[in-house]
């Protein structure tokens, strides 16, 4: 018999407050949080088909617009749900990352306050 595995998140952060908030969040909503802080394994765990890809794209040291390119120019990550933010003043950015192929970027104060939703949206409940 399968050996049924909570949907994962991958989150790519290095923010404290945020990863205690997720977390916090990804345990009531049933989901796996694993925390990334390097490109290369993004890209790797990408493979294996997460629930939801959370970027923050101030994260200069994966240069998330190149990654965002990478994971939706591969044929083996292009599903990848991905929800990319920002500070509410960098509408070039945000711009940058849809154009990129970012499924959804808000504003980090939306994003904080939607975390619930988002997660429950990804969990299945």
């Amino acid at each position: 018999m399968q050996k049924q595995e909570s949907k994962r998140i991958l989150a790519v952060l290095t923010d404290l407050f945020f990863s205690v908030k997720l977390a916090d969040a990804a345990k009531r909503s049933g989901l796996a949080l694993e925390f990334v802080k390097d490109s290369k394994e993004v890209l790797e765990k990408a493979r294996e088909k997460p629930a939801l890809i959370i970027i923050d794209l101030n994260y200069d040291a994966v240069r998330p617009l190149e990654l965002i390119s990478h994971l939706k120019g591969d044929p083996e990550t292009k599903s990848a749900r991905l929800i990319g933010y920002v500070s509410h003043v960098q509408g070039e950015l945000k711009q940058q990352a849809h154009e990129a192929g970012c499924d959804m970027v808000l504003a980090r104060s939306a994003f904080s306050q939607n975390i619930p939703q988002i997660f429950r949206r990804h969990s299945g409940m």
